[in-house]
């Protein structure tokens, strides 16, 4: 493998914080759905680890078994499934409402304040905990008031999940940065061809 494939590679493998709700950037573990293969951004039990840390659900390293890997896959295409379905206002798969409910119904992590009561932290997690706290917030999100918000990037490239809070509920891509640029770019060298 090549230099530049090996970044492109770390590029594409590199987790996504774009969706806005914690439950949207579980979906995007598993990236690039269109593509066989596909992307997978938590491949072995450490990469779930260290999602729990870059999301911000942990400070620590937590354990993840192998099965809890898997069982943690499950949940995220349901809430994928789930989410999309409302993106393309499907009606709702009835298999993944009953993996993310039971998800849901396990106990989250203790929450508490920091000293100075501008943020709560996650007391002593679990990877089951922390699985819990995601499907609780998909849930959230799902019976809420913006599930109507949720999109799927305009990118012919990009299956990512976000939730557009523009004022005008006009975002088109997941990132402006990475698929809004891309396109961009792909437009402005169309009309320079012609």
């Amino acid at each position: 493998m090549n230099r530049y494939h090996r970044a492109v590679f770390q590029d594409e493998a590199a987790f996504r914080f774009v969706g806005g709700r914690v439950s949207v950037d579980f979906t995007a573990t598993h990236g690039l759905r269109w593509r066989d293969p596909s992307v997978e951004r938590i491949p072995a039990p450490a990469d779930l680890a260290r999602w729990f840390i870059e999301a911000g659900l942990a400070d620590i390293t937590v354990p993840v078994s192998a099965s809890t890997l898997r069982s943690a896959r499950d949940l995220r295409e349901a809430l994928y499934r789930l989410m999309r379905g409302r993106v393309f206002q499907e009606p709702l798969d009835r298999r993944a409402i009953d993996v993310v409910n039971r998800w849901a119904a396990k106990a989250p992590p203790a929450v508490r304040l920091t000293a100075d009561g501008s943020a709560k932290r996650l007391v002593e997690p679990t990877a089951g905990g922390l699985l819990a706290f995601v499907a609780r917030d998909g849930v959230d999100l799902l019976a809420g008031p913006h599930a109507n918000r949720l999109r799927q990037c305009s990118s012919d490239t990009c299956t990512l999940l976000y939730l557009d809070t523009s004022r005008a509920s006009s975002r088109r891509w997941c990132s402006m940065e990475v698929c809004g640029s891309r396109d961009k770019m792909a437009r402005y060298r169309q009309r320079a061809a012609v």
